[in-house]
Formats: structure tokens, C-alpha cells, sequence
């Protein structure tokens, strides 16, 4: 598999990325390297790692807590302790070792310490090879408010290896591959297919399906990397999706549910929207439905409940001028942006989660 160029970094695949870490390190001689880790990744993955870094330099571990909960300024406050205390110059190195947490937090951190140092992502997690480590974009969650702080700053590289994916559980797996539908419902009927066929994980097909969803995402990043129009379809089922993920995490008495999860949720919601806002044909939509119900989530929701996410949807980093606007589909394969929506017409696509 080709690397694959963006403007500002490169995505390596396999042996081919440490190879390229290895001589990035060697060229740039960097003071300390930071690896960030959490938990699950310091336990399953860093033994992975540490063999294939070729340095002399003094390697600092980092480690945190998993889970979205703790994507907040206080983490970051501990990493930029840590950093400090642990002598980071403006030569230092930080490699992101984790999912969408580590790889959003750590990019963030790395961005700010000392007006800013390189960083590598190393995502172990499929949502993090598929998604969250590619693009630039690097921040924090304020309070249940997803994403709410952060910068765009592209990594040096980052290295995509789906030996990683074998540390995962299958609700992981299944958790990271919604974001690779979603590319194929906004640009490539044909990859919606594919993906629908793929049933084994591990696999070269699956690697090679991998690929491709990076460079879908790679290729609406370069012809928008500061999300001004066309990475807006990044965010399909992402408003309802965010709104779903804020909300159980805000309330106690809620079990929290992984990101693709609640995007999978929000795709279903933004589709039925799309047959009357955007056109969307009844066979694609059922065709969506029926890869949703697949999943076997559990989502119900009453209408109070949906008013409070409704409330949360204003949020969005999409909105403007007090208007929630959505990612809609005008058919498999193609989106219109900056759709404003009908309340009631929100609350009744809500109700298609429960049939």
C-alpha cells in the first residue's frame, strides 16, 4: 500500500511507517520522545511499539485513563505537567499511542506545550486509523459537549498498522468500521457495497477497505482541510450522532455508548431527513435501515428526550447564526451541506430508531 500525501504529513501503512518514524527520528534528532499511552494501550500495544524505535534519545512515557470521559482540559493540564516536569523542549517528539482519545487529545497537547512540538500518531484503534488520526484536527471534549476546544494541526505522519486491531474486541471493531461506512455513504456507492460484503476483520480485504477509507478521508481533507465546505460531509450523522453521545453521557442514569455507535444512531436519523430535505430515495434509505437494524443497537428514545438533544445539536461546530444545519444525502454516494431542519420533523426521525 502507497503512502498516501496530504498537503501537510503523510499516511504510512505497516513496516513501511516505522520505517519512515525511524528516519524522521535519525534526521531530526529530537531531545525526548513522549509516547501517550493509556491504559489499554500501555498494557497491549507499547510492547508492539517500543521494539520497532530506532533512537538514542530518552524515551518518556505518559500514561492516562481510557474512555471519552476523560478527553477534558483537566487530562490535558496533567500531560502538560508531566511534559514539563519531565524537561519537553520545543525539540521534542510525541508520539500519540491509542484510539480517538489519545490521538485527539495527544494532538492537542502536542499543539499547545511550548507554542507547539511535532507529533505522530500511532492509532491502535480502527476508529483512530479511519478517522480520528487523520485530518488535523486535535481537541477536547468540554464538559458533555463533544469537541468543544481544539485546533487544526496535522501531525508529521501518521502510521496506520492493523496488527493493532487484533488487541480490539468485535464491539470495537464494529464501533470503528461505521465511520467507513460513512465515507462510503457520502462519496462511493461501490465502497458502501464492498463494505457491506466485508464480514472478517482480519483479513487483506479488510486491510485494503482500511486503505480506502483513508483515502476518502484524505482526499475531502485536501480539498478542504479547514472544513469550510466540503469536509462539512465528514460530519454526516454526526450532528444527531454528537447530540445522542453528549446526552447519555451528561445524564448518570444513561449507559454511555461508543462514538460509532451513536453515530450509527445519527446516520439513520439524518438519512430519514434526507428523504424530504435532500431527495434521498426510499430504497436507498431502506437500504441504510437495513444495514442499521443489522447492527443491533438499542436506541429509544421519548419526545423529551429528543428535545434535550435537540438543545444539544445547537452546539454543533456547523451551526450558525442559531440555526442547526445538517449533512444530508442526495442519493448513496453524494451530500448537500448547511441544511436547516424542521424541529418536529427532527423529533420524527427520532422515532425511526425505535421500529
Amino acid at each position: 500500500m502507497n503512502p498516501i500525501s496530504i498537503k501537510d504529513f503523510t499516511i504510512y501503512f505497516e513496516n513501511q511507517g516505522f520505517e519512515a518514524l525511524n528516519q524522521w527520528i535519525d534526521e531530526h534528532q529530537p531531545s525526548t520522545i513522549f509516547i501517550l499511552v493509556d491504559d489499554k494501550t500501555m498494557e497491549n500495544c507499547y510492547p508492539y511499539l517500543i521494539p520497532k524505535i530506532e533512537t538514542t534519545a530518552t524515551i518518556e512515557v505518559i500514561e492516562i485513563d481510557h474512555g471519552e470521559e476523560y478527553k477534558n482540559i483537566d487530562t490535558c493540564a496533567g500531560v502538560w505537567s508531566a511534559l514539563v516536569e519531565l524537561g519537553c523542549d520545543r525539540n521534542s517528539l510525541m508520539i500519540n499511542l491509542g484510539g480517538g482519545v489519545i490521538t485527539d487529545l495527544g494532538g492537542f497537547v502536542a499543539s499547545t506545550i511550548k507554542r507547539g512540538i511535532p507529533f505522530i500518531h500511532v492509532p491502535t484503534s480502527l476508529l483512530g486509523m479511519v478517522d480520528a488520526a487523520i485530518g488535523g484536527k486535535n481537541g477536547v471534549d468540554l464538559g458533555h459537549l463533544k469537541n468543544q476546544i481544539g485546533v487544526i494541526n496535522a501531525p508529521v505522519m501518521t502510521i496506520v498498522d492493523p496488527t493493532f486491531l487484533q488487541t480490539l474486541p468485535i464491539q470495537h471493531l464494529i464501533n470503528g468500521s461505521i465511520e467507513m461506512f460513512k465515507h462510503g455513504l457520502i462519496s462511493d456507492r461501490v465502497y458502501w457495497n464492498d463494505m457491506k460484503n466485508s464480514t472478517d476483520f482480519h483479513s487483506d480485504t479488510f486491510n485494503s477497505l482500511i486503505y480506502q477509507s483513508a483515502i476518502i478521508k484524505s482526499d475531502i481533507v485536501s480539498m478542504d482541510p479547514l472544513e469550510q465546505g466540503a469536509r462539512k460531509a465528514l460530519n454526516y450523522g454526526h450532528t444527531a450522532g454528537h447530540a445522542i453521545e453528549s446526552y447519555l453521557m451528561e445524564h448518570d442514569t444513561k449507559d454511555a455508548v461508543l462514538h460509532g455507535e451513536a453515530v450509527a444512531a445519527g446516520i439513520l436519523i439524518e438519512s430519514f431527513l434526507s428523504i424530504k430535505y435532500a431527495h434521498l430515495s426510499q430504497t436507498a434509505y431502506d437500504d441504510i435501515k437495513e444495514w442499521y437494524h443489522g447492527l443491533q443497537l438499542s436506541f429509544s428514545f421519548d419526545e423529551d428526550e429528543v428535545k434535550e438533544m435537540i438543545e444539544l445539536m445547537k452546539y454543533d461546530k456547523k451551526n450558525s447564526n442559531g440555526q442547526i444545519k445538517f449533512v444530508l444525502l442526495t442519493q448513496i454516494g453524494d451530500f448537500i451541506t448547511d441544511q436547516v431542519v424542521d424541529k418536529q420533523d427532527i423529533i420524527n426521525a427520532f422515532q425511526e430508531l425505535k421500529k
